[in-house]
Formats: structure tokens, C-alpha cells, sequence
């Protein structure tokens, strides 16, 4: 087992992390929490500061060329946030006039497209648990064009979450959290417009996900399968309904793993990462963010106050 250097973060649920590939911030780790605060935290772990707040409740992160991180706010939409002021952009909060309820994980092509998944059109954050059981299945995969036009350009997903982009821009990804599995949407090429799957029946529920610097695509197991989760959405709605109705100590609960796998562009399983706190190191749980950087792997949690890393 794999050991886990876990720093804290003043702030609760580090959901997802990025890395500063360039600029003033370069090898810094930012990461965003429930309270809608942004953490920059220095490359060795040991200086964390709060360079934004987005009023809202930020989930995943991605580093622009420009310095500015682009952020997925549950609450908000998508957002611009200038680590260097502070500043805060709306990008959008709707698609075809109607608002988001979930956005929450993003990608960013070379020509400055942004991927994004919308996660339920049903329902938010606060009621993931709801979206997750009753497998509704109205997760999205949206795209904004450099001129700020938004499609949408997968829809009936279950539970739409990480988004990454192939290393040549050929292919987009999205994890469904609730169908154990990674899509893949063809961009260019022979199978433009075209669907399939980069990665099947994964050993657990996968959260966001991100493409590495060393060509590899990344996906978080928040938790292991779970056989009851399993047969509630399969079963009869009104069934499924009741489950996300009783008192929370009676609902299923993810299991508490540290999970990541990693996948080459062929869907080849390359790595399977199962790991722990290190000797000094809190415990952790629930991992939903994923970012590798030049052999170290960077995770963010849902629920945890705190970013951890392994090295490769």
C-alpha cells in the first residue's frame, strides 16, 4: 500500500486540485472548499493562503494559460478567478436560458474551448445523494466555444462528473459516476461525433478525473462499489425514492477508501493506486480530485480539510 503525505487546508471538503504550470504560481497546488474559498498552496505544502473567494461553492479547478484558474461553482456556474487579485468572472450560469443546478467539472483545449460536465439538471450539490440513488440520468456534457457559444453535446448521462481532454485534443472525457464508467466523446478524426467508452465497470464510483503530465488519464474511485447502491438503481423509483428519504444514518454512505487508477489513451489500465496516510499523516477518505504532476500525484477530497500527494 501506497503511503499518502495528507496537508491541511483551513477550510472543509478540498474537492479537486490543479497545478500552476507556469507564471508567478508555477508548481503551486490550488484548491477550492465548501465555504467558496480558493487555496493556493506552495509546491512543498508548507505555506497555504486564500487568494479568492467565489461566493458560492467551488468544485473543480483547471489552470489557464493566462495565470487565472477556471472553476466549476456548484452554485455559481462557470467562473474566471485571478489568484494574482482575487478577482471573480462569471462566465455562464445557464445553458439555453435555463440556470445550472450542477455544475462541476471542466477542461481546457488548446484553442480555448471549455469542456464541462453539468451533473444533474434534477438536482444540486446539497442533494447528490438523490441525483446518485435515483439514477436519473440528466447529467451533460457541455462546450463553450472561443466566440462564448454553448452547446450541449452529450445529455442522459448518470451523474456527468471529471472531464479531461486527450493529449492531442482528439477526444473528450467524462466520468458518470453513477454508471462505474469514463465516455469518451470524439472531437476530430474517423469517429468524430461519435461515443464510446474509455474505461468499463470500474471497481468503484468515479469523481473527477484529469489528463497527467505524463500523457495518462487519471480518474478518482470516491468508493468502492456498493451492492445496495447497485440494486436501489436498478429497483423501482418509487423504491429508490424512499432510500434518499430516510434519516441520513439509514442512507447508503460512501465507503472510505483512497482509491486513484490511471488509464493510458487506449484504455489500458496503467495504474491502480491503492493508498494510505503515511506515519504521520491524518486520515483521509473520499477522494474526488485527481491532478498528476511530474510523477507526484495530487488528490483533493469532498469531505476532508486537506489536499494529500503521493509520489509515483
Amino acid at each position: 500500500m501506497t503511503s499518502l503525505t495528507v496537508i491541511p487546508v483551513p477550510g472543509h471538503g478540498a474537492e479537486d486540485v490543479v497545478v500552476a504550470t507556469s507564471g508567478p504560481d508555477l508548481g503551486c497546488v490550488f484548491t477550492g472548499t465548501e465555504d467558496g474559498a480558493i487555496f493556493r498552496v506552495s509546491p512543498d505544502g508548507t505555506k497555504v493562503d486564500r487568494v479568492a473567494h467565489t461566493g458560492g461553492r467551488p468544485l473543480g479547478i483547471e489552470f489557464a494559460p493566462d495565470g487565472r484558474l477556471l472553476v466549476c461553482d456548484a452554485q455559481r456556474g462557470l467562473l474566471w478567478v485571478d489568484p494574482a487579485s482575487g478577482a471573480v468572472e462569471l462566465i455562464t450560469a445557464d445553458v439555453a436560458g435555463r440556470p445550472m443546478v450542477f455544475c462541476n467539472n471542466a477542461a481546457i483545449a488548446e484553442d480555448g474551448t471549455i469542456w464541462w460536465s453539468d451533473s444533474s439538471t434534477e438536482f444540486g450539490i446539497a442533494r447528490w445523494k438523490d441525483d446518485f440513488v435515483r439514477n436519473t440520468r440528466t447529467g451533460r456534457l457541455l462546450r463553450r466555444d472561443p466566440d462564448g457559444t454553448v452547446a450541449v453535446v452529450l445529455d442522459g448521462l448518470a451523474f456527468a462528473n471529471g472531464v479531461a481532454l486527450s493529449a492531442a485534443g482528439d477526444f473528450v472525457c467524462v466520468a458518470e459516476t453513477g454508471a462505474r464508467t469514463v465516455v469518451r466523446h470524439w472531437v476530430t478524426g474517423d469517429k468524430q461525433g461519435s461515443r464510446d467508452l474509455l474505461a468499463a465497470d470500474l471497481p468503484g464510483y468515479p469523481d473527477n478525473i484529469s489528463r497527467g503530465t505524463d500523457g495518462l488519464i487519471w480518474i478518482t474511485i470516491a468508493s468502492p462499489t456498493d451492492p445496495l447502491v447497485e440494486r436501489l438503481q436498478r429497483g423501482p423509483m418509487v423504491l429508490r425514492k424512499l432510500a434518499t428519504r430516510l434519516p441520513e444514518e439509514f442512507q447508503p454512505k460512501p465507503k472510505q477508501t483512497v482509491r486513484v487508477v490511471a488509464y493510458d489513451e487506449q484504455g489500458t489500465l496503467v495504474h491502480d493506486l491503492d493508498l494510505a496516510p503515511g506515519e504521520h499523516g491524518a486520515a483521509y477518505h473520499m477522494v474526488t480530485g485527481v491532478r498528476e504532476h511530474r510523477g507526484r500525484v495530487w488528490l483533493g477530497s469532498l469531505h476532508e480539510p486537506a489536499i494529500a500527494f503521493t509520489d509515483l
